[in-house]
């Protein structure tokens, strides 16, 4: 297993590039027609690179799919074909298309874990190149598979909140879309926080990392506990919807919340030491960039598989308000 560094030089790039841009939504399918003759600049045939990414039902997917245009500019000799999918069946849809194809590589960012494995089997025995990023698959089918070390984000993320409630305190845990990357940080969060008798999980319920989901089911949650510490939301949207389900209850003054993905409006109150937002979680969209030039650089070495799946790690950073400074970019698209 390989580990790259903090994505804090990935998110440099979003104050060096082009700013906000537009976001497909479900379903869409973004073809460029190949440029002059359909030969790359060496004048053999074009590569033929597919991404599949969920559709821009929050925030952290737009971000998504920024990054995955941007990464398409870095290279013309390249023909790519861009899906977005508002469920896993679009996605299927949309993957079988690309295997019909026979397209040289393809990059996917599951809309759900379980569903699109089945596909992602498919694209291996069909011998396209095939790189998952962030939501992997439930079977190590892929050729690589990149994605932000989810344990460690749950691990730190609980290590902080159990260190500020001074290792007692009760707590609502919101998990995200059943995939791995919800499994591995709920998982690693739970560990730490039974390490310490004194915190009490009230609940545990999904908000399907999406703010109005989180709203809805605060909401009930709030009605059920009467005496809540901390919200471990693990994402960013989900815990913007959760604040808003608090404040209308009028208990913003008795809780706080862990989000997490490093949204810019979240690191800025972070920054700010607003109370509701003691810290956040690093977790950027920009690894779909990485994931794309993975594919894009086997091709152009020549090599269209690997025996074993390759499997590469982003380490996560918790942001405090001493060093929020380093992870604010106000420009950015997320």
């Amino acid at each position: 297993m390989r580990r790259i560094p903090s994505l804090l030089a990935l998110l440099i790039l979003v104050l060096s590039l082009g700013l906000l841009a537009g976001c497909s939504g479900g379903g869409a399918t973004d073809n460029p027609a190949p440029s002059g003759d359909g030969k790359s600049a060496e004048g053999g045939p074009k590569l033929r690179v597919g991404i599949s990414v969920p559709a821009a039902d929050h925030g952290w997917t737009a971000g998504v799919i920024y990054w995955a245009k941007e990464a398409q500019k870095e290279y013309p000799d390249v023909e790519f074909t861009l899906a977005t999918a508002d469920k896993p069946e679009t996605q299927i849809n949309d993957l079988e298309t690309m295997i019909v194809k026979k397209l040289d590589a393809i990059v996917v960012l599951a809309t759900e874990s379980a569903p699109i494995t089945p596909v992602a089997k498919k694209i291996r025995e069909a011998g396209i190149l095939l790189v998952n990023v962030d939501r992997g698959f439930l079977e190590p089918v892929a050729d690589v598979f990149l994605e932000g070390d989810n344990k460690q984000f749950g691990r730190k993320s609980a290590e902080y909140m159990v260190e500020k409630l001074g290792g007692k305190g009760n707590i609502l845990v919101l998990e995200g879309i059943p995939c791995t990357v919800n499994t591995d940080r709920v998982n690693a969060a739970k560990e730490v926080f039974a390490k310490s008798p004194g915190i009490k999980i009230l609940d545990s319920q999904t908000g399907m990392w999406n703010r109005e989901k989180a709203y809805n089911v605060m909401q009930a949650l709030l009605l059920k506990h009467k005496k809540v510490d901390a919200v471990w939301a693990q994402d960013d949207d989900m815990a913007l919807g959760a604040e808003q389900a608090i404040k209308e209850a009028g208990r913003d003054k008795e809780m706080w919340m862990l989000g997490g993905a490093g949204m810019k409006d979240i690191v800025k109150r972070v920054m700010e030491k607003d109370p509701m937002f003691p810290a956040d979680i690093t977790y950027p969209p920009s690894m779909i960039k990485q994931g794309i030039k993975t594919a894009v650089d086997m091709l152009k070495a020549g090599k269209r598989r690997n025996e074993t799946q390759e499997h590469v790690t982003i380490n996560i950073d918790l942001i405090t308000p001493e060093n929020a400074k380093d992870f604010y970019f106000p420009d950015s698209v997320y």
